[in-house]
């Protein structure tokens, strides 16, 4: 049975209800949760070719990233320690969030990936893309979405 879930959040309303969705199923399951959460790598078009300003803006995104990251991730602990649920929390800096969510999901030695999907619908997804049907599509772990 599943005793790991990979659950990644993003700090959406949707994140609360990976986050509420994949502790009510740890309870079910007797399973442990990684919580995961994916920076973004700092956009290139914003780098200077001013070395001390490059290194500001570096600094600042990076800033920006870790408490973000940490705010969500302690929220997540916070709920599932409250549940009685284990909880361990990851986050990486990436351009490519599916990837980086099949590849640390495998890493951290998860038997299953929890999601919710935005549901943008044909016209969204055109737009925006969608992480959800590429991790199904790529993915060696069974994939629970949430809607």
């Amino acid at each position: 049975m599943y005793k790991h879930l990979f659950v990644p959040v993003d700090g959406s309303e949707l994140s609360h209800r990976a986050m509420d969705g994949s502790i009510e199923l740890a309870l079910q399951l007797g399973a442990k949760i990684t919580g995961f959460v994916v920076e973004p790598d700092m956009p290139l078009s914003t780098i200077s070719s001013d070395a001390t300003v490059a290194t500001a803006r570096m600094k600042e995104h990076e800033s920006r990233n870790q408490n973000h990251s940490h705010a969500l991730l302690s929220q997540f602990e916070e709920r599932a320690k409250a549940a009685g649920v284990g909880f361990a929390g990851l986050t990486v800096t990436a351009y490519a969030v599916d990837h980086a969510i099949l590849e640390e999901a495998e890493k951290a030695g998860c038997d299953m990936i929890v999601m919710v999907t935005h549901g943008r619908g044909p016209l969204g997804e055109f737009v925006f893309g969608s992480h959800t049907k590429k991790i199904i599509a790529r993915s060696k772990l069974p994939v629970l979405v949430l809607h």
